[in-house]
């Protein structure tokens, strides 16, 4: 699936509408696209749907930034300065990706063959003067998330 995104208002509903569609535990999103491309405004739309009151930041220096809701407990990564995947390793990576959690995660690519598969691969790009995300689902479960996404009433 494509679809344009003419703003940042447009990338915070889809992040919206992603965050209504998937399972609330056990999913794992992987994000890509060039800096500035609108991974973290997507993050920042996902976690508001799901309850998230505060700021989002990327957490570039941090690695990754906890969220714990009501219904679930999310992690951001943004894995961009990760100088060697092993580093993962000290990180506890494995404690984040258990099936009680939801993953979001930019810059996966750095990471070598240290991430699963995800569940959704999200690949937002630069068109014109407005951003276009594609979306993949990679698992039987990111299958059944992606067909709960209303397709008809996203932004465009």
């Amino acid at each position: 699936m494509q679809i344009n995104l003419a703003d940042e208002q447009a990338t915070l509903l889809l992040g919206a509408q992603l965050a209504a569609s998937c399972p609330k535990e056990g999913f794992t999103i992987h994000l890509t696209g060039q800096l500035g491309a609108g991974k973290t405004t997507l993050t920042r739309g996902f976690l508001h749907a799901l309850g998230h009151t505060g700021h989002v930041k990327s957490p570039t220096y941090t690695l990754v930034e906890p969220y714990e809701l009501e219904h679930c407990t999310v992690y951001h990564f943004d894995l961009y300065r990760l100088a060697d995947p092993e580093e993962l390793d000290y990180l506890g990576l494995e404690d984040y990706l258990n099936p009680s959690n939801l993953c979001l995660i930019e810059w996966p690519s750095q990471a070598g063959d240290y991430l699963p598969q995800p569940d959704w691969h999200l690949t937002l790009t630069y068109h014109d003067k407005a951003r276009q995300i594609s979306i993949q689902a990679l698992t039987d479960k990111g299958q059944r998330a992606y067909q709960q996404i209303p397709i008809q009433d996203a932004p465009s």
